[in-house]
């Protein structure tokens, strides 16, 4: 095995595995779980290829689950506020190193996990939107004239 070959594995592995650890974390605390856990798993089929097996079943589940989370305009209501809570509490914390925990280790962890939610939610949100026609009136599927 090649030295450069042996390092992009390890890269991979710890990679992969930090992103698989974390989405299953966030599976029962609010957060993407199912998307982090499938690009953990993306990750790692791309050195392992054993793990390849997984990644469809969790691709469809993530994809449905994330369809779900914008299916409503309470659920996408619901998910922005708490997007923007975790934001504000990261920067509380951050600022307010007295409180329990206090300080920018805890406040960059809240912060993080804010915005990908709420990238996530927007991800989720244009993936979901119907494909439209073109805005001017016209037949997106006519010939065009030049």
């Amino acid at each position: 095995m090649r030295k450069g070959n042996a390092v992009s594995r390890a890269v991979a592995l710890v990679g992969g595995g930090a992103l698989v650890l974390v989405g299953g974390a966030l599976l029962v605390l609010p957060g993407p779980g199912l998307l982090l856990v499938l690009a953990g798993l993306l990750v790692l089929s791309r050195q392992f290829p054993a793990v390849g097996r997984y990644v469809d079943p969790v691709r469809a589940r993530a994809l449905r689950a994330a369809a779900d989370s914008v299916s409503s305009p309470l659920r996408i209501a619901a998910s922005a506020l708490a997007g923007a809570g975790l934001l504000a509490a990261g920067l509380t914390w951050g600022l307010r190193p007295g409180l329990p925990f206090g300080g920018w280790t805890t406040g960059a962890g809240l912060v993080l996990s804010g915005s990908v939610l709420l990238v996530l939610l927007a991800w989720s949100h244009h993936r979901a939107l119907p494909t439209r026609p073109a805005a001017s009136g016209a037949d997106p599927d006519a010939p065009r004239t030049p």
